[in-house]
This record gives C-alpha cells, structure tokens and sequence, in this order.
C-alpha cells in the first residue's frame, strides 16, 4: 500500500515496525502537497523537506520511536493546523490581512500535545476570515477550493483543513468548529470530522471568534483516525477557564474491519437514535434527505430503534446563534486596533483615524459585517430586545436537547441542507450563507458533541455527510456508532486517485471503493 493511501493509524503502524522512516511518510506528504496543493489553496504555509526545524523534528521523533519515548497511536504521523491555533514561531494568520505577518510567541495547548504524541506538524490550512463564513471564500489569501470538483467550495470555516485531508494532502489535521465549521465542510470533502463537547479541548491559543461557542476538533479519513486525534488532544488545561477538569475515556473504534458484524452489534444493537423532523423538511436537498434515510435503514437493520420527533426549537437557532456569536465577535476583535500587533495603516493621521484605517484596511468585508451586527445587538436600547433574547432562546434549545437525549442514544440528520455549493454563489447572498447552518448551530449553541460522516454522494458527485449529536461528554457513544455505522457502509471514495492526483472531477473513484 502506498503511503498516501493508508489511514494515520497504518501509517503509524508502519512506522513503529520500521517499514517506514518518519521522513519517509512526512517527505511523501509535503511533496504531494507541493504538486498538487496550487489547484486547492488548501494550505497558507507548508514546511519545507530541507526546513532546518522540520529536520531536526523529524531526527528527534524517529529516535523518540525507536526509544520508547513517542509510542503513541500517532506517532511519526504529518499533521496540518487551522490558521488559527498558534504555533510559535510559524505564521498563524486566521485567513486575514489583520495578521497577514503574525508569528506567535507560544503554541496552544493542542500543539503542545501533539508535540508530545509524537506528530509532526507540516503546515498551516486557509480558513473563512477569523472563522466568519461557511465557505472559505472570505480569506483574503484566496478561496479553497473543493477536490471533488475545483468549481465548488470546500465548505468553512475550516474548508482548507478538510480539503487537505479530502485530497490526500495530509492524513489528519485540526480544525475548529463554532456552528459547524468542522462538520460543515468535512461533509463537502467526503472527510471525517468530530466536534467535541465545550470544554472538552482546550482553546488556549485559538484565536477567539465567539469564545462561548469555539472548540478544536479533529478531521480524518475514518472514525479510528479522529478518535485516536481527539484522545491526544482532549483533557484538562489550566491555562483555560472553561476547560472541563473530567477523565477522558478512551476510545476503541479501530477494529470494526475486524470485528464485522459483531462490532457492529455490538455497538447499535439496543441503542435508540432520533430524526428530527425539522431536519428533513422543505429546504433540505432530495438527494441528501435519501442519504440519511438509507443511513437510518443501515441503523434500523443493525438492531437500532430509529424513531422521528420534532425538535420545535430549531427555527430559532440560526437567529439565536448569530446573535450571540455576533456580539462575542465584536468584543474579541476589538483587540485589534492597529496598535497592540496586527496590520497598521501607514497613512494615518493622528490616533483616532489610526484605529479606523487600521480596522477598515485590515479586516475583510464578512468580518466588518459581523462586527457592526454584533455591536449594534450589545448597544444601548437593543442588548435586551436581541442579545438577552438570544441568550434566553439557548436555553431553551438546550432543555429541549436535554429533554430528547432522555429518550435517544444519538441524535442524528444531514449536515447541511445541500451539497457544496459553487464558487461564489454564497457570497453574493450572506443570508443564504447563514441559512445553511441549521443543523450546525444548536450543537454549538447548546456545547454538545457531534460527528460529521460521510454517507452518499449526490448525481453531481458531490458528498453528503450525515451527522450524529451526542449528549454532553458522550463523545464516546456517538463515536463507537458512527464507526459501526462506516463498518455498515463500507469504503467510502477518495477524492484523489493510486498516485495521490487530486482535483478529481465527477466522482471518479480513485484509491477506495464505495461499496455504499
């Protein structure tokens, strides 16, 4: 098997028994992602094979294998980074011109942990402007673009990290998902991705957009791949004050191949999953509501109970949720200003018109939108009658998903209403944009766990992704189900083909089956 076709746990595998070096499977990454990464701008900034730094990881690691130091699950596997998770000394910029030339001084806590685990971080991937877009067209680097098919958009925020792993350009990455920009576009790019509950991964170095609602998660080929990303990553950190202080359960979805049908008895056989009607109403895409019946049927037959109710609150979350994230927005990018660090007008006169060029030069036009939204619901006169509003409708939608998960195991529906869409018709219609985030938001809202897996792919051969929500800290649960349910499924296509070429278009089958 060539090493752009196996999962970060083979490769890992592989290397541990020494059929491969470290520098043999980073090596393979960076070049493929040289050749092929100009047609996605799916990375801001790749590490260079004769980088000095990288070397010496890469000597350290390989030596910290053969120790016994790094025996980790993951270890000696490339990893890429969201643009907006500090890494000391490498540029992290959130997609914008504000931080066009930032180089922190520290890492975030996720890369410390990885450090620890023995990955090797090859780059940066490009991402919506400070997180604010669902197609990562608002990056003022340029679009990502989709490796099904160049015309389309990976999804965002986090649509170069799904893009990289979609095309094969790296094995794993992180992201980070606060209304759904982890599962969003994992569902676009046929990729694997997992947002943890609140608190559950430190944001200690994630650069805030809505610091309520922001967690790091894990992006992978399959179900083992993310589990054993988010066990490395998951835990305790005392440099964040929301960081949930709870033992991190260890998760062993990676033997299903193996086990067959026994795994998955074992892990649907008695457990309960719930359909929103609301999830399947008018407005979501014919062919993705078929997917996720024919997903519920695989369940059913599993020796699940699926049954369908209506979660009443959902027409409220996209209001509620922009609200809130609007104005926590506005609050955490008042920080720059032109002054402290970031881009500076250099044409400015006096103080005050510093801070208003700084601003207007420096962030793009979703960013500018989302600051004077968020600003005008916290101001004199409107914070009672929208943000207070707000905060009290997400309550409510969280009794209500406290209420369901009394009944049901999982909660489970598509990922978006639609496939990817094309270039450039978002933009040109922001409401659309943000109306494409139903079944995203309430996770974030409420800080729930929620799973985005691939499940079919439309007549354009485009991906649809379904996705599964768990109960607060049930990250296990709803991970052992959708490894059950991928056992079910089967292979699942690669947007890239046996030598690793992405870009490809029209659902050409390349290195897996879909036997689906």
């Amino acid at each position: 098997m060539e090493i752009l076709e196996m999962t970060a746990l083979e490769l890992a595998q592989n290397i541990k028994s020494g059929q491969l070096t470290v520098r043999e499977a980073v090596s393979a990454y960076i070049n493929h992602a040289k050749n092929t990464d100009k047609k996605l701008n799916a990375f801001l900034t790749l590490m260079d094979v004769n980088d000095e730094k990288l070397n010496k990881r890469i000597d350290e690691v390989q030596q910290g294998i053969s120790s016994g130091k790094y025996n980790g699950s993951l270890a000696g596997v490339p990893i890429a980074i969201k643009d907006n998770i500090c890494t000391k000394g490498i540029r992290t910029t959130c997609g914008s011109r504000m931080l066009e030339n930032f180089l922190p001084t520290y890492d975030a806590y996720v890369v410390k942990r990885l450090e620890e685990a023995g990955m090797i971080i090859i780059g940066k991937t490009n991402m919506d402007e400070f997180g604010m877009g669902s197609t990562t067209e608002t990056s003022v680097f340029g679009a990502t673009k989709n490796p099904w098919n160049n015309e389309h958009v990976p999804g965002g925020s986090s649509g170069g990290t799904c893009a990289a792993v979609a095309a094969g350009l790296v094995p794993l990455a992180l992201g980070s998902d606060t209304g759904g920009s982890i599962r969003q576009p994992a569902a676009f790019c046929g990729v694997t991705g997992l947002k943890p509950t609140y608190g559950r991964v430190s944001r200690s170095g994630l650069i805030a957009y809505a610091s309520s609602l922001d967690q790091i998660g894990p992006v992978g080929k399959n179900m083992a791949d993310c589990a054993a990303l988010y066990e490395i990553i998951a835990g305790y950190d005392s440099m964040d004050s929301t960081s949930i202080n709870r033992q991190v359960e260890s998760i062993n979805c990676g033997d299903a191949a193996l086990d067959g049908q026994m795994y998955v008895d074992k892990n649907l056989r008695g457990k309960t999953i719930g359909i929103p009607m609301e999830y399947l109403a008018e407005g979501t895409d014919e062919e993705v509501k078929s997917s996720i019946l024919k997903a519920a049927s695989l369940m059913e037959e599993a020796g699940a109970t699926v049954e369908y109710f209506n979660l009443k609150m959902t027409d409220y979350a996209i209001p509620a949720y922009y609200i809130i994230a609007c104005a926590e927005a506005s609050s955490n990018l008042e920080r720059f200003d032109g002054v402290k660090y970031g881009y500076r007008s250099e044409d400015a006169k006096g103080l005050h018109d510093m801070y208003k060029k700084s601003r207007t030069e420096g962030f793009g036009e979703e960013v500018k939108r989302r600051i004077l939204l968020g600003s005008f619901v916290l101001s004199a006169g409107y914070y009672d009658a929208y943000y207070l509003k707000a905060l009290k409708v997400k309550r409510l939608i969280k009794e209500e998903f406290d209420e369901a998960f009394k009944k049901y195991d999982a909660i489970m529906g598509p990922v978006a209403p639609t496939t990817a869409p094309k270039l450039g018709a978002s933009l040109s219609t922001p409401l659309k944009m943000y109306l494409s985030d139903i079944y995203t938001v309430a996770v974030n809202l409420c800080g729930l766990p929620a799973i985005s897996v691939p499940c079919g792919m439309d007549s354009k051969g485009l991906p649809i992704g379904m996705q599964l929500i768990g109960d607060s800290f049930d990250e296990n649960k709803i991970v052992s189900m959708a490894a059950a349910y991928e056992c079910m499924r089967g292979d699942y296509p690669c947007a890239y083909d046996n030598n690793g070429n992405a870009g490809i278009q029209n659902n050409q089958e390349g290195g897996c089956e879909y036997n689906g």
